[in-house]
C-alpha cells in the first residue's frame, strides 16, 4: 500500500513505488488518454505487473535518448506521469496495444531507483508533485485566449475532432487546460517534457498558448500548401484527361502525328541546350505556338523546321582541345613539306592558345597558288588541335543571303552556310576553313563579303545574328581559316581583320620530295599497285617537273604521276604478272607521257639585240617575261602590244622617255625618236600583264635596240623606272627568284630597296643565282648589254668614259641599220 508523508510546509506529499516503463519520442500528461504500443520484454513486464500487483497504476517517463533499446537510470527524465491502464489487448506479432490515463506528476530519483526481485523490469519511488492552480484576471484572459487559439486549430487542422476541441473548451482551470491541450500539438517530445515539467500553472499554459500559436500558424501553411498542390493535381488531371482525348480524336481521323507530344519532346530538348535565357524564351514561345497548330497545316512545318533547325546546333557544346606544341608540330610536318614560314605562325597561335584559355578563336588567311596544300594544311591544324573540321567552299557566292540566310518570311527559307556547316558538328568549336574567300563576287542580291565582316570579327562574332534563327549565336570560339589564291579581290575592310599568312611556291627540290615521299605512295595505292610495281627514278622525277608541269603548287604532278601509274597497270595487266616492276627514267618518260609539254627554262639560246628577260609575279607563282623591241623606219610613233595593263604600258613611256633624256651620253642624235618607229612586244599576248616591275626590262630592251647591242640570255632583271632612272623596289621577289633559278638564269638584277627581302629566299637559291641590287638604270645597262668593253666605257654612275654609241657608230652608223 502506499505511504504518505508531509513536507515542511504542512502540505501532503505521496510516496509510492511502481512499475516504471519509459516511453520513446511521447510524454504522457495528467487527465490525458493515450493509446501505445508496447513491444519491449521489460515494458511488458512492467505493465503486467501493474495489472496484477499494482492496481494498474504505472509510472510512464520518456527517455531522453529515443535510439537506446535499455535505457539506463541517467537517460531519463527525473518528472513523469503517474498512470493508470484502462485496456489492454494482445496482438499476434507478440506486442501489445495499451490505453493509458494520466493521472498526476510525479518526480523519481534515479539514485534511488528500485529493481524487481526477477530483476525484469524496473521499479521507482515516485514522489507525487502537488498542483496549485491560479485565479486571477490574467489567467482568464489567458484561458479565453487559448479557447480562441483551440477554434482556430481546429478550422485550420482537420485531424484535430472536433469534440476534443468542444471538451477542451469546458476547461477554465488553467493547469488542466494545458495539461489537455499538449497532447494534441504536434511539437517535439523535449518540448512537451518541458511543459511538463514547468510546475506554476500560468506559466505553463503561457507556453503552451506559444506553442499553439507556432501550431495553428504552420496547419494554415499547410492547408494553403494542400490547397495549391490539389489545384494543380486537379488541373494536370483535367489536362490529362484532355490531351487523351486529343489523342483519341487524332487517332479517329486517321492523324499520326500528336503535336501535344511533339512539342513536349521538343521542350524537352530545349531544356539540354546551353542557350541563354533570352534565345530559350523565345523558342519556347514558338514551342507553345506548335501545341495548338494541325500538323498538316503549311505554317506547322514552317515553324517545325525552325525549331528543328534551332535544336540540331551545338548551342555551347565544346570539344576538349589538346594543344600540344610538339604533337601539332609532327602532324604538320607529316602532312606538308616545307612551308616552314607558315608552320611556324600557326605554331605561334597554337602556343598562345595553350597559355590563354579565354582566347577567341584566331582567324588566318592562307594567301598562296593553287595546288600549294592550303585547305590540307587547315585540315592538318583540325587534327593537331583534335577539333571537327568543316570546309565551307564560297567560290561564285553572290547572294549575302548565302552568309546570313534568309528571313523566314520567304518560301523555302534556310540559313546561311555558317549556320548549316555548323550543324553538321557536334560541338561549336570546329575548325571552319573558308575556301577560296577570294572568288566571291557581288551583284544586286548583295555583297557576300561584307556579311563576312561580322563572323570574320573576334569582337562581333560572340553575337552572330543569322536571318533565318533571329537568334544571337556564339561564333567566337569557332577556329575559322581562309584561303585565297590572291588578296587583289578581298576587300581592305576584310583582309583587316583577318592574319595574313602567305604561302609561295614549292621550289623544284621541294617539288622533288613532295613527290617521292607523299603523291607516289598515295597514287600507287589508289591504283592498286604494290610498292615494287613502279620505279620512278630520281633523275626520272626532276625531268617530270620540269618538262611536264609548269606550276607552283603540285596538282599537275600529281596527275602525270597518275597518269604513269595508270600506264604501269596496263603493262602489268597486259603481261600478266602482279610481280612485274616498270621502270620510268629521264630518257622513258616520252614513251609513257608523250611529247614534253614544257620546254625547260624559257631564256633565250642566245643574247639577241632587243630582246630583254623580265621577272613577272603570276598567282601560280613567278615566270620569265620576254620582251621583244624592234626599230622600223618611220615618224615616232610608239606601239605597244602583249595586252599590256595600264600600269605597264606607262612604265613602257617612261622608259622611252628616259632614252630620249640620256640621248647624248648613248650616242644617239637629239630627233632619233622622229625617224624611227618603235614596237615593244611581250609574247603571250592572250595572257593580260600589268604592273610597274617590267620597267628597267622594257627600258633595256628598248636600248639595246637603239644601240644595236645584244641583251645577256642569261641574265634576268626586275624593277620599277622613273623617268631620271632610279630603280624603285618591287614585290614577289621570292616568287621572281624561284621562276629565274627554275629558267636556268645565271643573274639577277635586282632594286637595291629589295636586299631585305632576300632573308625570305631559300639558301639554295641564293647559292645558283648572282644577285646583284642596282639603284640607276646605268647600272642595269652596265651589266645588261652583252658587250665586250661595257665595263670600260660605261661605269654605272651616268658618268661616260667613252660613250657607247660613239664606238658603235665609228663602226655603223645609226642610219645604216638594218630593221
Amino acid at each position: 500500500m502506499p505511504k504518505f508523508g508531509f513536507d515542511s510546509k504542512d502540505s501532503p506529499i505521496d510516496f509510492v513505488t511502481l512499475p516504471m516503463m519509459s516511453l520513446r519520442e511521447v510524454v504522457m500528461f495528467p487527465r490525458s488518454i493515450v493509446p501505445l504500443f508496447v513491444g519491449r520484454d521489460a515494458s511488458v513486464k512492467a505493465i503486467e505487473s501493474a495489472l496484477a500487483n499494482f492496481d494498474k497504476k504505472i509510472f510512464l517517463v520518456t527517455q531522453r535518448a529515443p535510439e537506446k533499446e535499455k535505457p539506463e537510470p541517467e537517460d531519463l527524465y527525473e518528472v513523469g506521469t503517474v498512470s493508470k491502464i484502462l485496456q489492454m489487448l494482445r496482438l499476434p506479432d507478440g506486442t501489445i496495444k495499451v490505453l493509458f490515463e494520466g493521472l498526476y506528476r510525479g518526480r523519481w530519483d534515479p539514485t534511488t531507483n528500485v529493481v524487481s526481485p526477477e530483476d525484469e523490469y524496473p521499479m521507482a519511488r515516485v514522489e507525487r508533485i502537488a498542483e496549485r492552480e491560479v485565479e486571477d484576471s490574467e489567467a482568464d484572459a489567458l484561458v479565453r485566449a487559448v479557447h480562441e487559439g483551440l477554434e482556430s486549430l481546429g478550422d485550420a487542422n482537420k485531424k484535430v475532432a472536433p469534440e476534443a476541441i468542444s471538451a477542451m473548451s469546458g476547461i477554465f482551470e488553467a493547469g488542466q487546460l494545458a495539461d489537455a491541450v499538449m497532447p494534441h500539438l504536434k511539437v517535439d517530445f523535449r518540448k512537451k517534457q518541458e511543459v511538463l515539467e514547468l510546475l506554476p500553472a500560468y506559466e505553463r499554459l503561457e507556453r503552451v498558448y506559444e506553442l499553439l500559436l507556432g501550431e495553428v500558424e504552420i496547419a494554415t501553411i499547410e492547408q494553403r500548401v494542400k490547397g495549391r498542390v490539389k489545384d494543380q493535381m486537379e488541373k494536370n488531371q483535367r489536362d490529362y484527361y484532355l490531351n487523351e482525348q486529343i489523342k483519341a480524336i487524332n487517332k479517329e481521323m486517321g492523324r499520326e502525328d500528336d503535336p501535344v507530344a511533339e512539342a513536349a519532346e521538343l521542350e524537352k530538348r530545349l531544356a539540354e541546350k546551353k542557350m541563354s535565357d533570352e534565345n530559350r524564351e523565345r523558342i519556347l514561345r514558338e514551342v507553345k505556338k506548335l501545341r495548338t497548330m494541325q500538323p498538316s497545316s503549311a505554317e506547322y512545318t514552317v515553324l517545325r523546321n525552325y525549331v528543328d533547325w534551332v535544336l540540331d546546333l551545338p548551342w555551347g557544346e565544346l570539344k576538349q582541345t589538346n594543344i600540344a606544341i610538339d604533337k601539332a608540330r609532327t602532324v604538320l610536318d607529316e602532312d606538308h613539306f616545307g612551308l616552314e614560314k607558315p608552320k611556324e605562325r600557326i605554331l605561334e597561335y597554337l602556343a598562345v592558345q595553350n597559355l590563354v584559355d579565354t582566347i577567341k578563336g584566331p582567324i588566318l588567311c592562307l594567301v598562296g597558288p593553287p595546288g600549294v596544300g592550303k585547305t590540307s594544311i587547315a585540315r592538318s591544324i583540325a587534327r593537331a588541335t583534335e577539333r571537327e573540321f568543316v570546309r565551307l567552299s564560297l567560290g561564285g557566292v553572290r547572294d549575302e543571303a548565302e552568309i546570313r540566310g534568309h528571313r523566314r518570311t520567304y518560301v523555302g527559307a534556310l540559313p546561311g552556310k555558317i549556320i548549316q556547316s555548323l550543324r553538321r558538328c557536334s560541338f561549336n568549336n570546329p575548325v571552319l576553313c573558308l575556301d577560296e574567300v577570294d572568288k566571291m563576287s557581288t551583284d544586286f542580291r548583295g555583297d557576300p563579303s561584307s556579311a563576312l565582316l561580322e563572323v570574320l570579327d573576334p569582337e562581333q562574332n560572340a553575337t552572330f545574328n543569322d536571318h533565318y534563327l533571329d537568334l544571337d549565336y556564339d561564333l567566337s570560339k569557332v577556329f575559322f581559316i581562309t584561303t585565297a589564291n590572291t588578296l587583289d579581290s578581298i576587300p581592305l575592310p576584310l583582309q583587316d581583320r583577318m592574319e595574313i599568312i602567305r604561302l609561295p611556291g614549292y621550289l623544284e627540290t621541294e617539288k622533288r620530295e613532295i613527290g617521292r615521299r607523299f603523291l607516289l605512295p598515295k597514287q600507287v595505292e589508289q591504283h592498286g599497285l604494290a610498292a615494287e610495281n613502279l620505279n620512278l627514278t630520281g633523275e626520272g622525277l626532276v625531268q617530270l617537273i620540269r618538262t611536264y608541269t609548269r606550276e607552283a603548287g603540285v596538282r599537275n604532278l600529281e596527275r602525270e604521276i597518275a597518269s604513269l601509274c595508270r600506264k604501269t597497270a596496263m603493262r602489268i595487266v597486259e603481261a600478266g604478272d602482279k610481280q612485274m616492276q616498270v621502270t620510268v627514267e629521264a630518257d622513258s618518260l616520252e614513251q609513257f607521257l608523250g611529247v614534253p609539254k614544257f620546254r625547260y627554262g624559257e631564256r633565250e639560246e642566245n643574247a639577241q639585240v632587243g630582246v630583254a628577260t623580265g621577272l613577272a609575279w603570276t598567282q601560280m607563282g613567278g615566270e620569265l617575261l620576254l620582251v621583244e623591241t624592234v626599230l622600223m623606219p618611220g615618224k615616232g610613233k610608239l606601239a605597244i602590244t602583249g595586252k599590256l595593263g595600264d600600269v605597264m604600258q606607262e612604265s613602257a613611256k617612261a622608259a622611252i622617255s628616259y632614252l630620249r633624256s640620256r640621248s647624248d651620253v648613248f650616242g644617239l642624235k637629239r630627233d632619233f625618236h622622229q625617224e624611227v618607229d618603235i614596237h615593244v612586244h611581250v609574247p603571250e599576248g592572250a595572257t593580260p600583264k600589268d604592273g610597274p616591275s617590267a620597267g628597267i626590262t622594257l627600258a633595256t630592251a628598248v636600248a639595246s635596240a637603239l644601240l644595236n647591242i645584244p641583251v645577256r640570255n642569261d641574265l634576268a632583271m626586275t624593277g620599277e623606272i622613273t623617268l631620271r632612272g632610279r630603280v624603285l623596289p618591287i614585290g614577289g621577289l621570292r616568287e621572281k627568284l624561284l621562276a629565274a633559278h627554275r629558267g636556268q638564269i645565271k643573274t639577277v638584277l635586282i632594286p637595291r630597296d629589295n636586299e631585305k627581302d632576300l632573308r625570305d629566299v631559300p639558301q639554295e637559291i641564293k647559292d645558283d643565282l648572282t644577285i646583284l641590287p642596282v639603284e640607276h638604270m646605268d647600272e642595269v645597262l652596265e651589266h645588261a648589254l652583252a658587250c665586250e668593253n661595257a665595263d670600260a666605257i660605261f661605269c654605272g654612275r651616268g658618268d661616260a668614259v667613252e660613250p657607247i654609241a660613239n664606238l658603235l657608230l665609228k663602226e655603223q652608223r645609226l642610219e645604216e641599220r638594218p630593221h
